[in-house]
C-alpha cells in the first residue's frame, strides 16, 4: 500500500513536532525540514489543527506545537483519516471492473488494508520518535 504525499507529510509533521521540545517551529520552517512546498505544509497542517493533533500560534512568538491529543494519536488512526475510506483498488469507477460480481480479490484487498491499520493502531506518535528516530529528527532541524 502507498501513502499519499499528505499522509507521509501529516506523520512526519507530527513526529517533527514531537521533538521540538520547548521550540515552537513555524510552518514554515517545517516545511523547509520536511523539503516540502509551504502550500503543501499549510494544508496538512491546517488538517491536523482541526483535527485537534497541533496548535498553531499567529504572529510573534507564534508556530506550531504537539498537544497531548497529537501525541497520544494513534498511528494508525492518523493514516486512516487522512487516506480516506476508499478501497485500494477502484472497482466501481467510471470504468467498472467486469469482474466485480464474483471476485474475490476486492474482499482480500480489503482484509490486506485493514490489516495494515491494525498494524499501526498501537503505535503513537511519542512510540515512533524514540531513540533513534527521535535524534535523527532533531540533527535535520533548520530551527534552534
Amino acid at each position: 500500500m502507498r501513502l499519499l504525499r499528505s499522509t507521509d507529510l501529516a506523520l512526519r509533521v507530527l513526529m517533527r513536532l514531537a521533538v521540538a521540545g520547548e521550540s515552537s517551529p513555524t510552518t514554515r520552517e517545517v516545511a523547509a525540514d520536511m523539503e516540502v512546498p509551504y502550500t503543501h505544509a499549510a494544508k496538512v497542517v491546517a488538517e491536523l489543527q482541526h483535527l485537534g493533533l497541533l496548535a498553531a500560534r499567529r504572529g510573534r512568538g507564534g508556530g506550531l506545537a504537539l498537544t497531548d491529543a497529537g501525541r497520544t494519536a494513534s498511528v494508525g488512526g492518523i493514516v486512516r483519516t487522512f487516506e480516506g475510506d476508499g478501497d485500494v483498488v477502484e472497482c466501481e469507477g467510471a470504468t467498472p471492473c467486469p469482474l466485480s460480481s464474483g471476485c474475490r480479490l476486492r474482499g482480500a484487498l480489503r482484509r490486506a488494508q485493514e490489516a495494515f491499520y491494525a498494524s499501526l493502531d498501537p503505535l503513537t506518535v511519542a512510540d515512533v520518535v524514540a531513540a533513534p528516530t527521535g535524534p535523527l529528527l532533531l540533527g535535520i532541524s533548520r530551527t534552534p
